[in-house]
C-alpha cells in the first residue's frame, strides 16, 4: 500500500526478495500537466507493468472496501507513503497486521513530510522506523530503527533516495524475521509532527537568518521549490550556500548574488529564470547582471 516514488523502492525490494504480492493499493490517478490528462501514480505504473492487480479506492471506510480487503486473505500488509488513513478493520485484516515504513526516527516527525521537516529543522540525523501500525498517526510500536546522518550538503532529493533504499532493505529484513522481532513502544517525549508541505513555504523571506534560508533551499528542493522576486521575475533558487557579510535584508552584497539576510548572508549558486533551464548562478549573471546593492524581494 503506497503511492509515490518512495513506495516503489519498497515494492521492488519485496518482489526481488520473492514475496507474493497479491495486490497493490495506491492513490487514484489524477489530472496532471497542461492537458490535465489523468496520470497513474508511480506505484500504480510500476505494479501494472509487472502484472500485479492494482486497486485505488478513494476511501477505505466502506464495508464493501473493507470486505474486499479481507477477502485477499493476507499474511501482512506493507504500507509506505500510501496517503490514506487505514480504518481499524483494515489494520486487523492481515494475520500479522500492517507494517509501515516511516522515514524518520519516531516519535520525531510523525506525519506527512518527515524528510523535508528534518532538514528544515536543522536535525543532524534522521532514519527509518519499521512500525506495527495502529489507529493513531504514526503511533504504533517500533520493530526496527536505523539512522542516517544529515550533513550540510544533504538536500531533500538525496535524502529521499537514501531513506527509500534504507527502508526497502529494512522491510525485507523485518519480514524475514518477523517472529523474532520485539515491538517497542514509542517514547512519550520528543513527539513532533511533520505537517504537509504548502507551496508558499518556498518563498524566501530575507528577514530570516541565512542559516534557516539555506536549510529551506535544501529541504524544499525539488518540491515545492524555493523562490524569490528578482525585479519583475520570479527566480527559482535550486542551491545556495552560507556566505560572509551583513546588510539590509534582501540586498545583494556583491555582483555574485550574495544576499544579506536577517543575520548573515546567502549566496545563490544554482538558479532558474522563467522559461529557462536550471543553471549555475555564475552562468546566469554573464547575460543577466545583478549589481551590488540590488534589492531582492
Amino acid at each position: 500500500m503506497g503511492t509515490p516514488d518512495f513506495s516503489v523502492s519498497i515494492l521492488a525490494a519485496l518482489l526481488d526478495a520473492g514475496h507474493d504480492i497479491v495486490c497493490v493499493y495506491c492513490q487514484p490517478p489524477r489530472p496532471a500537466g497542461r492537458g490535465h490528462k489523468e496520470q497513474l501514480t508511480p506505484v500504480h505504473a510500476f505494479a501494472a507493468d509487472r502484472g500485479i492487480e492494482v486497486r485505488h479506492p478513494k476511501s477505505l471506510k466502506s464495508e464493501a472496501e473493507q470486505q474486499a480487503f479481507r477477502d485477499l486473505d493476507l499474511d501482512v500488509a506493507v504500507v509506505a507513503a500510501y496517503g490514506l488513513i487505514l480504518p481499524q478493520a483494515i489494520l486487523d485484516a492481515p494475520r500479522r497486521g500492517c507494517l509501515n515504513v516511516h522515514a524518520s526516527l519516531l516519535p520525531r516527525w510523525r506525519g506527512a513530510a518527515p524528510i523535508q521537516r528534518a532538514i528544515l529543522a536543522g536535525d543532524g540525523e534522521t532514519g527509518v522506523t519499521i512500525m506495527q501500525m495502529d489507529a493513531g498517526l504514526d503511533t504504533g510500536d517500533m520493530l526496527l530503527v536505523e539512522r542516517l546522518p544529515i550533513t550540510a550538503q544533504t538536500n531533500a532529493s538525496v535524502l529521499h533516495d537514501q531513506l527509500a533504499a534504507l527502508g526497502a532493505k529494512m522491510m525485507v529484513d523485518a519480514l524475514s524475521r518477523l517472529e523474532q522481532l520485539v515491538p517497542v513502544k514509542q517514547p512519550e517525549d520528543g513527539v513532533t509532527y511533520a505537517h504537509k508541505l504548502a507551496k508558499d513555504e518556498g518563498r524566501l523571506d530575507w528577514n530570516r537568518p541565512a542559516v534557516e534560508l539555506e536549510r529551506q533551499v535544501r529541504g524544499l528542493t525539488p518540491w515545492p521549490g524555493v523562490f524569490c522576486q528578482l525585479g519583475e521575475e520570479r527566480l527559482k533558487v535550486l542551491a545556495a550556500e552560507l556566505a560572509d557579510g551583513n546588510g539590509s535584508p534582501g540586498t545583494t552584497l556583491d555582483e555574485s548574488l550574495t544576499v544579506a539576510c536577517g543575520s548573515g548572508a546567502l549566496r545563490l549558486t544554482r538558479v532558474q529564470r522563467p522559461g529557462k533551464g536550471p543553471m549555475a548562478a555564475a552562468d546566469m549573471l554573464r547575460g543577466f547582471a545583478v549589481p551590488k546593492g540590488f534589492v531582492l524581494t
